[in-house]
């Protein structure tokens, strides 16, 4: 029997295809659209949630049942001696805390981490999961090591359109009017566990430069010992087409020409619904792996 399995969601942004390379298991994520549920990566792909986004689709995020962790959890446990749950961040989902509710029944066996990331970062979770996993570690000590890691991170990310934001609730619908009218663009923060409003500023090339002096910022404080070690990596996200995202790595090498970007990867749909298309973000992150 195996050691340790681990076990993410897709808001990690790891696909079906590349858990089965990493040996890993990915819940994927639902949606409710039109009152039908879908399932990131099973039956709904990225292509297809945008065009429902730009149907103006009724879309909205859920998280994954119960019976659907349990029973994976159960087939694990048959093949493996632990398991390591690696779900989105408390402070942004139920779903962590649903998952530490239903690991109480399993005497140990299961580890829920709430390390407090998401998206790339919680990315980088797995990858160093994985690489503790391989040095011989069990699902206690790898539980206790990533939630000390939990604040070793940092995303910026700007909004191109005001209009989830304001459908989430998260602005009034006259700030989205103003903030259309002046071409604002907000730039969140996530530096723990909740997604934060960082700054607003007048155009996409000004929220880049601003997210790239946010992360240089990080980089020479914060992470500098990190980065003398290289033991820092940088993830970028996107939601936009290919060629604004192979812009902003062009951008991003020219800032940080040595340190590695870990990850190009497009955004996770359940953060897309909140932010909409045009979404640009960088990441850093101390790893392990």
């Amino acid at each position: 029997m195996s050691q340790v399995a681990i076990v993410t969601d897709s808001n990690s942004g790891i696909s079906q295809e590349e858990a089965k390379k990493l040996g890993i298991y990915v819940i994927p994520m639902p949606f409710f659209v039109n009152e039908k549920i879908y399932f990131e990566d099973i039956d709904l792909t990225q292509s297809q949630f945008y065009q429902m986004l730009a149907e103006d689709v009724n879309v909205s995020t859920s998280q994954p049942s119960p019976g659907d962790i349990l029973d994976l959890w159960e087939d694990l446990l048959r093949r493996y001696k632990q398991i390591v749950h690696i779900p989105m961040s408390s402070g942004l989902s139920a779903s962590c805390e649903t998952a530490q509710g239903l690991a109480r029944e399993f005497d140990g066996k299961v580890q829920v981490v709430d390390n407090q990331r998401v998206s790339v970062t919680m990315q980088q979770s797995v990858m160093d999961a994985i690489a503790l996993v391989k040095e011989g570690k069990n699902a206690v000590e790898i539980k206790e090591i990533l939630e000390k890691e939990a604040r070793e991170s940092s995303i910026y990310l700007v909004v191109d359109t005001l209009k989830y934001l304001k459908k989430g609730g998260r602005i009034t619908p006259a700030a989205a009017m103003i903030g259309s009218a002046l071409n604002l663009k907000p730039i969140l923060q996530i530096q723990g566990e909740k997604l934060d409003a960082y700054k607003k500023v007048r155009g996409m090339k000004v929220a880049k430069k601003n997210m790239l002096e946010a992360m240089k910022k990080d980089v020479e404080g914060r992470f500098a010992s990190y980065v003398e070690k290289g033991e820092f990596k940088l993830h970028i996200a996107y939601t936009t087409g290919q060629e604004e995202a192979e812009q902003w790595v062009a951008e991003i090498k020219e800032v940080f020409p040595n340190i590695e970007i870990s990850r190009v990867d497009p955004l996770a749909l359940s953060i897309v619904c909140h932010t909409g298309p045009g979404v640009l973000a960088i990441a850093g992150s101390h790893c392990l792996d």
